[in-house]
């Protein structure tokens, strides 16, 4: 008796499916899906590269700490060299912009630069703090910044030298006390910079202002005096907006706490 063709293929079917010989050759040339750990830990990185841009961009709007799944992935961004590319590359664009200005030579064409995650980097300190996870401690930081051991960026130390030899003149516009004047000079210098002609911080006056007030309010002063604010560089939108902005602004990334 003949075997129907549709029956062979069904038999065969079934025969594949109940032997562990043969579906063991079959699940060969199938490319299994990645275990569970592994596609969470995908999921994770994803959403936390996801956060950081929604952060650079302003998206976020005011948050206070990074989440704590997000520190791992911080780490790495900070430690594996994707932080200094980053910083590279805005530091590029700032300078081409730069060089298409046409200074007037009267020493009033200025750039203004912040400088805490833009000069200087407290990295060492949120590195001992969770990298931004935990609770902004005030007290602690000051501490940190009366040692006056903060690294200048490489990016912004060649950013900062291209625009001096450009004929720039460079104004420091910083959230530190007017009591940390010395120190925060001594730091910049044992950094590297040298030859700004403004470090304006705060004083009696500024405390309590939010920082985009305090540094609306500082440029204003700046542009009364004659300075054609060019370019702004700074981590913080809040150093970059309010009034009296510069023609451009340059965000680099700061992805570890927020100041509005």
């Amino acid at each position: 008796m003949a075997f129907p063709r549709s029956r062979f293929f069904t038999f065969l079917l079934f025969a594949v499916l109940v032997s562990p010989a043969i579906s063991s050759r079959v699940s060969s040339f199938i490319k299994l899906p990645a275990s569970l750990d592994e596609s969470l830990s995908s999921s994770l990185e994803s959403y936390c590269a996801s956060w950081r841009l929604a952060v650079e961009t302003d998206n976020a709007g005011k948050w206070t700490t990074v989440p704590s799944q997000c520190v791992s992935s911080l780490e790495t961004y900070y430690n594996k060299g994707q932080f200094d590319k980053d910083y590279s590359v805005v530091a590029g664009y700032a300078y081409a912009y730069a060089k298409t200005i046409k200074l007037k030579g009267d020493g009033k064409d200025a750039w203004v630069f912040d400088i805490d995650e833009t000069l200087l980097s407290n990295l060492e300190y949120y590195k001992a703090h969770g990298y931004g996870s935990e609770p902004y401690n005030s007290l602690a930081f000051n501490e940190w910044v009366l040692q006056g051991t903060a690294p200048g960026f490489s990016a912004s130390l060649k950013l900062f030298t291209r625009l001096q030899n450009l004929g720039f003149t460079l104004i420091l516009l910083t959230g530190r006390d007017e009591a940390q004047r010395s120190v925060t000079e001594k730091n910049l210098l044992d950094a590297g910079y040298s030859g700004w002609e403004y470090l304006l911080l705060r004083g009696h006056e500024d405390q309590g202002k939010a920082a985009a007030q305090y540094k609306s309010e500082q440029r204003s002063r700046m542009v009364k005096r004659g300075y054609r604010l060019h370019g702004n560089t700074g981590d913080q939108w809040s150093d970059l907006q309010g009034f009296s902005v510069a023609d451009r602004s340059f965000k680099v990334p700061n992805p570890m706490y927020y100041i509005a």
